[in-house]
Formats: C-alpha cells, structure tokens, sequence
C-alpha cells in the first residue's frame, strides 16, 4: 500500500501512459488536490488511483478516464452543503 507521505507537493501526476494529467498541490485526506488547472479550478483524485509516487506520481488509468472521474469540488462539500451550512471550500 503507498504511504501518502511519499507524496511530495508540486510533483507531476501521470497517467498510465507517462502523460501528465497534473500537478500535486497537496495531499488533502484521502485525496490528492492538483494545483488550479487553465480554468482556475483545483480537481481531486483518490488516493485509491495512485501506484507509486517516486520523481512524479503514476496512476492507473489513461487520462481520459482519470479527467472524467475526478472531483472538481473538495470531496467532503456535499456533506458539508446538504444541511445548508458551509461553503464549497476549493
């Protein structure tokens, strides 16, 4: 199992073809938080996805997959949205 400690933020994330889909801002529980992309938007990964981290984080799925599955608001905002209280925090 990979110890999120090996994560080091600023680090490239690739897909499983080698292609980088971003770039780790931190890891934020049991996700990983990519910096803002062009639309100025953070985007969020399970760490579930993660094979290794060494000079760059690899994932295993192709981008396309990966780009359609990721979460574009910090995971636990729904939870925090559905009693009416709190905001979308990215």
């Amino acid at each position: 199992m990979l110890d999120p400690t090996q994560i080091r933020d600023h680090t490239a994330v690739l897909d499983a073809n080698g292609t980088q889909v971003g770039t780790v801002d931190h890891v934020d529980g049991s996700y990983l938080k990519l910096t803002k992309d062009d639309g100025d938007r953070h985007h969020w990964i399970p760490l579930s996805w993660v094979t290794a981290a060494d000079d760059a984080v690899h994932l295993d799925r192709p981008q396309q997959q990966a780009m359609q599955a990721w979460l574009s608001e910090r995971p636990d905002s729904m939870t925090l949205n559905s009693g009416g209280i709190g905001g979308t925090r990215t």
